[in-house]
């Protein structure tokens, strides 16, 4: 049987496709959203709490230059396979280079119900993914187009949006405090992660249903890419993990980030600086195919493929 919190986003999912009259109100989904990264960043600053950083270095530098690569390497597939104009295709790699926070969370669930090795720095992948992609696609697109948007304001535009305030935040926090510094706190989040998980996950399948319903054909190329690109890159993940020795666990997390692309950072930042992209198409391929692969499908295939 899948991780329960799955089943949440399947609940959600269908009831969209019905036409069901759930909603998950607004401010709801926004409190969620927030407590679920705020906890996510605690959860690896607790890990962190009195470990040297400095012998992390390459490890972390490995995987930061991978999320500055991998856009770039897939920019050129989207414009001559996918056919995409240099706006849509650079809006399109900046999402898939980027990582999406809720596949994270829903990873680190299984990883911890499997028992599976983390290390503690774990959790800084996902603050390390996010962010390179986005801002080296903008500046390629702004290379290559002359836009006049400044490198200084797209890089404080990805810096300071919610989800990343939020993930570092609680990891300097959690860092700092340590468990002990944080016990009257944590019984509340931590204790609590899966819950919010599946709430929030119940709001994703509401979501998926809308972006999805009716699927626009037109755009056959560009799901194909959606659906054949997590597992190609989860296995980019997977080598990356084998040659800087990475556990199980933390194996499966780098694998299921690198296969994920971003819904929440990556549009946000897109939409204010390349005004020429259709965020929607994004939405389509990384929320409504690429996002229920990762959780439906791709996390158990992962997960089989590094633990045999």
């Amino acid at each position: 049987m899948p991780d329960v919190v799955i089943m949440f986003f399947a609940l959600g999912l269908i009831a969209g496709l019905v036409k069901s009259d759930l909603k998950v109100p607004v401010p709801i989904y926004e409190t969620l959203s927030i407590l679920l990264m705020l906890t996510i960043g605690l959860k690896g600053g607790m890990a962190l709490h009195g470990v040297p950083l400095l012998p992390l270095l390459p490890e972390l530098g490995a995987i930061v230059l991978a999320g500055a690569l991998l856009p770039l390497l897939l920019y050129p597939l989207l414009r001559r396979l996918v056919k995409l104009d240099s706006a849509n295709a650079a809006s399109i790699a900046a999402h898939y280079g980027s990582v999406s926070a809720g596949t994270f969370a829903v990873v680190l669930a299984v990883a911890t119900a499997s028992n599976l090795a983390m290390s503690p720095q774990t959790t800084l992948y996902l603050v390390l993914l996010e962010l390179p992609a986005i801002v080296v696609m903008l500046w390629l697109y702004r290379y290559l187009n002359g836009s006049k948007a400044s490198g200084l304001a797209i890089l404080h535009e990805a810096l300071t949006s919610r989800g990343v305030l939020l993930l570092v935040g609680g990891m300097i926090i959690g860092a700092l405090y340590g468990s002990e510094g944080l016990a009257q706190i944590t019984p509340v989040l931590l204790g609590g992660f899966k819950t919010l998980l599946a709430l929030f996950l119940l709001e994703m399948g509401l979501c998926t249903a809308r972006v999805c319903n009716p699927l626009p054909w037109r755009y056959w190329r560009l799901m194909l890419f959606a659906f054949c690109m997590p597992p190609l890159l989860a296995l980019v993940g997977i080598a990356l993990a084998g040659i800087l020795g990475l556990p199980d666990g933390s194996t499966l997390i780098l694998a299921t980030l690198m296969a994920s692309a971003s819904y929440i950072a990556a549009p946000a930042a897109i939409r204010a600086a390349i005004p020429q992209a259709d965020v929607g198409l994004a939405l389509l391929a990384a929320l409504g195919i690429s996002f229920p692969f990762n959780l439906l499908l791709g996390i158990p295939l992962y997960q089989s493929w590094i633990t045999g």
